[in-house]
């Protein structure tokens, strides 16, 4: 089972990730996470990619594309996918699906996590994470079971947040995301994988419709 989730920052997306990986015993990529691993290995693709951050540029789309190719690879893929922050463009997403088709696979859906600007603002306002494990949890919604404490790898060495988690920060990048995805949207909706998701409802009745719809897979 291969997935692309979209969704804009605060919507859950990897709340939601976390919990289908138990369920579907599936893996969640980040392309963020994959770039510093590479990095820090010094492998080829880590290398190639740190010589193009370091001048300040975008790392370009084949070595994106190598570097997913390699990680999908791996045994731990072997059930499938939840890929995250990727793709950013139409071109990309030709790419990544030419890529996808050379080694026998596809995606089996394209979901989108949809939820209201103001809720989104609120949520991004308040949200923390555990230093150790990264683990996301709100002043609001989802605070930790016992104060201090990571609900998820029982550390206690404090908490952080986001510096563009700000309320001022957030306007910009729901506009960033909502440019991004635009193009995108329509050219899975062509290939007819796109579903959406209500992100408005609670933690449980999100991880409902995506299971929901997971299943179909």
């Amino acid at each position: 089972m291969n997935v692309i989730l979209f969704g804009p920052p605060g919507c859950g997306k990897g709340t939601q990730a976390r919990r289908l990986e138990d369920r579907f015993n599936t893996i969640q990529l980040s392309t963020g996470d994959m770039l510093r691993a590479e990095v820090a290995s010094g492998s080829e693709i880590g290398r190639k990619a740190k010589a193009v951050m370091d001048a300040g540029h975008l790392v370009p789309d084949g070595v994106m594309i190598a570097m997913i190719a390699n990680r999908i690879d791996q045994p731990d893929c072997k059930n499938g996918f939840l890929l995250d922050g990727f793709p950013r463009t139409t071109a990309q997403a030709r790419a990544l699906d030419e890529m996808l088709a050379e080694q026998g696979l596809r995606l089996d859906h394209v979901i989108e996590i949809t939820i209201d600007a103001a809720v989104l603002a609120e949520r991004l306002a308040g949200r923390f994470n555990c230093a150790r494990c990264g683990a996301v949890y709100h002043d609001k919604f989802q605070r930790p079971k016992v104060d201090g404490v990571c609900d998820v790898c029982g550390s206690s060495t404090g908490f952080t947040r986001r510096v563009d988690d700000k309320a001022d920060t957030v306007k910009a990048r729901l506009k960033a995301y909502d440019e991004q995805t635009a193009p995108l949207l329509p050219y899975y909706q062509a290939r007819e994988v796109l579903r959406r998701v209500d992100g408005m409802g609670s933690i449980d009745e999100v991880t409902r419709q995506l299971e929901a719809i997971l299943e179909q897979a």
